[in-house]
């Protein structure tokens, strides 16, 4: 299993990936799900991958060697829409699926393979979409900013409270590392490294990937920091005082006047000591 995640935000994208494949609990590997592809100076495409791990390499392969070899059919270089390239994708994911299905469904295999895909092509609005393993897609939005896919459950009650289409990209790659390190908290099969991707709109480049191994101190400070204020946020909750038959529930007196929320000008500031970005690895692209 694995847990990807992607924001659409007004400033641009950010990608974050664990690297935790499995296949049973006594055989674990890394593998980096996140896949850069700069086919062409006007445009770049970000996609991740959750799901048959042999599958999403054969589904990786193809899209490479159509930029390597193009012929009749489209491909990264060549499409003029951020949905086009959905449908290319989708398509030959499923064709991937269908190829080694019957041999998979002997095995008792499950096949199938999700993916998001995100980015941009020169002169068009930046965007993310998810395509499902049939090949059809959805889009994010503002209402609905992100897309997860694989062991999405534990990581989206940090996304749902928080994320807003108006948060930085410092600020999203923040929300993102915090959700996948939730989902390794609830899930063995999700782990570091987490690699998390910044793409400021209209730059057509990447503005950071970062790789963070468990021990990374950036990772350690943001779950320590995260993990201090949830406690604290326990410990202020108002107090509970019950009625003699415990059947009415009364808050402590004058405990609500005295407890002042906060108003942010922003979905969630952070005044944490870490900024982001870390140190940055380099970016190597697959290029046309």
């Amino acid at each position: 299993m694995t847990y990807c995640v992607a924001l659409c935000l007004d400033d641009g994208l950010v990608f974050a990936s664990d690297s935790r494949t499995n296949a049973g609990v006594d055989y674990v590997t890394t593998y980096s799900k996140t896949h850069i592809f700069t086919p062409s100076p006007d445009r770049l495409f970000v996609i991740l991958s959750a799901g048959n791990l042999a599958t999403t390499q054969e589904v990786i392969n193809h899209i490479q060697r159509d930029l390597d070899s193009p012929g009749e059919g489209p491909n990264l270089a060549t499409v003029n829409y951020l949905f086009e390239a959905a449908e290319y994708v989708g398509h030959i994911s499923q064709q991937v699926q269908q190829e080694h299905n019957a041999a998979l469904a002997n095995a008792g295999v499950n096949g199938e393979t999700t993916l998001l895909i995100g980015g941009q092509i020169g002169g068009q609005e930046h965007g993310l979409l998810m395509i499902y393993p049939q090949g059809n897609y959805i889009s994010a939005s503002k209402e609905t900013p992100y897309l997860q896919i694989g062991e999405s459950k534990y990581g989206k009650p940090s996304l749902d409270r928080i994320v807003h289409h108006s948060l930085s990209l410092d600020q999203g790659a923040q929300l993102c590392l915090v959700s996948l390190d939730a989902t390794s908290r609830s899930n063995i099969t999700v782990g570091p490294p987490f690699e998390v991707t910044t793409y400021p709109k209209d730059q057509l480049s990447l503005s950071c990937h970062c790789v963070f191994e468990e021990s990374h101190p950036y990772l350690r400070a943001v779950r320590e920091s995260w993990n201090n204020g949830i406690r604290a946020a326990f410990t202020n909750l108002p107090q509970m005082q019950w009625n003699p038959d415990q059947t009415q529930l009364f808050l402590e007196p004058g405990r609500q006047q005295q407890q002042q929320q906060q108003t942010l000008t922003q979905p969630y500031q952070s005044n944490q000591a870490n900024h982001w970005p870390p140190q940055a690895q380099p970016v190597e692209p697959n290029k046309g």
